[in-house]
């Protein structure tokens, strides 16, 4: 198992550089400026134009010039928005101390930003903090990168060795093409880099499959004279050295998971705290009153990497047997008046967003299965499995694109993993916006399959 540290650098970064706008104000020590409204204000601000301008998205081969288009891009907005402040709120005063401030906070995260540059690539020259790197192919491209990964320690990449059908006599020389993927089973490799030129279009696919498998970074080393795709983009190594990179899954990048978990659990404590709280002691009377058994029903269902969990539901069905074997039916004789008002209106569901403060659930995202069912799913969808690296969601793509409730073909199944899949590919916070509203609307509307 990996032990490496390498995704704790950016939110390290994050929090030394909110650090220094806060301590900036705290040592000018002026109440116009060292006050909740303001502090809340500035805070948010840098964070979200940071996320969107990709200021905390450095590489080990990126320049230092990259580093001042970054400076240049977060403090021109930044800077607007700092003044912005004063003309929506304090009508457009000038307020003692405020270049003063604004100034520390660029001189001081500028500083920071070049010596946590400087700095990691020292720590890498003397063999921490590196990526461990197989190349497959062994032309001259490929020989081009060999060379910059032994030559340049500061990038900190450790080359273990080639593959290639032609065999050479060298100590890097790890093998023919399929002994790549045995190779990677028992060691213990970061990125792959695959000469184009060197490869058809069928072991390319193969090297794809396998790095998603054991989530590895896949990097293809380019034949000039063709065209890419845009699951690719470019990346410089060197002067010379052009390197397509096969783009990651949304939540693979750190940023996109904090960004999706506050969201969630800001989201869910409103349910919790303004309708849960009131909503609970009446259900449990009404459910009480028509059928013996609990006001919450728990089923174990799969999360992430398909890890079991206890999902809670408001119980909708008469205490039966077949609960955790059988999904519901149309008419269903199990289900309880209240039973079937909860679940028309997807009320039943409420619960989970416990499951989401837990950790276990996600708003949005696909729909936890039984690990039964999943078993027998996983034979009808080749890409099964791809649903399980994200968390389960309350509310997803298939559901509100009419994929819920009962599975009567195996049509059904692999359009709702479809759905699921261009969901975890395609993700954004903004999808997850428009797929709650959507939800909300579907419950006023009424849906066909809610039963």
């Amino acid at each position: 198992m990996k032990k490496r540290y390498s995704y704790l650098i950016r939110p390290i970064q994050v929090f030394i550089d909110i650090l220094l706008i806060n301590f900036a104000v705290y040592l000018i020590y002026d109440k116009e400026f060292l006050n909740l409204p303001f502090l809340s204000y500035i805070n948010a601000f840098w964070l979200i134009t940071s996320y969107f301008f990709g200021f905390y998205k450095v590489y080990r081969h990126t320049k230092v010039l990259r580093i001042f288009t970054l400076l240049g891009k977060q403090f021109s907005i930044f800077i607007l928005g700092y003044f912005a402040y004063f003309g929506i709120f304090r009508e457009g005063d000038v307020v003692n101390n405020q270049l003063v401030i604004l100034s520390s906070i660029l001189i001081s995260i500028t500083s920071i930003k070049f010596l946590w540059f400087f700095l990691l690539k020292k720590y890498r020259s003397y063999g921490n903090n590196f990526r461990t790197t197989v190349v497959v192919g062994y032309d001259d491209s490929a020989k081009k990168i060999i060379k910059l990964f032994k030559s340049k320690s500061n990038l900190g990449y450790k080359y273990l060795g080639f593959f290639s059908d032609k065999t050479y006599k060298s100590d890097f020389y790890l093998g023919k093409f399929n002994e790549i993927f045995n190779y990677v089973y028992k060691n213990e490799v970061d990125e792959i880099y695959c000469s184009v030129s060197s490869l058809d279009k069928t072991q390319i696919k193969k090297i794809n499959k396998l790095a998603i498998d054991k989530n590895l970074n896949l990097k293809l080393i380019p034949d000039s004279n063709e065209l890419y795709s845009k699951n690719q983009n470019i990346e410089f190594y060197d002067d010379t050295i052009t390197v397509l990179n096969v783009k990651k899954l949304p939540f693979e990048f750190a940023e996109n998971f904090y960004v999706k978990r506050i969201f969630d659990i800001l989201f869910s404590l409103f349910i919790c705290v303004f309708l849960l709280s009131w909503l609970i002691p009446i259900l449990w009377i009404l459910v009480k009153l028509e059928s013996k058994g609990p006001l919450v029903f728990k089923q174990k269902r799969e999360g992430i990497n398909g890890e079991e969990f206890v999902c809670y539901k408001f119980r909708s069905m008469k205490v039966n047997a077949a609960a955790d074997k059988v999904h519901a039916t149309k008419n269903d004789a199990r289900v309880t008046k209240i039973g079937a008002f909860l679940r028309k209106t997807s009320m039943d569901e409420l619960p989970q967003f416990i499951n989401v403060l837990f950790g276990d659930m996600s708003v949005v995202g696909p729909r936890p299965h039984l690990e039964s069912l999943s078993l027998e799913y996983q034979k009808d969808v080749e890409d099964y499995l791809k649903r399980h690296i994200v968390k389960p969601g309350i509310t997803g793509l298939a559901q509100v694109s009419g994929y819920r409730g009962e599975i009567k073909r195996k049509s059904d199944i692999k359009n709702r993993i479809r759905l699921d899949i261009f969901y975890i590919e395609n993700w954004s916070f903004f999808l997850d916006v428009k797929i709650i509203i959507q939800t909300i609307l579907n419950v006023f509307k009424g849906e066909e399959k809610a039963y």
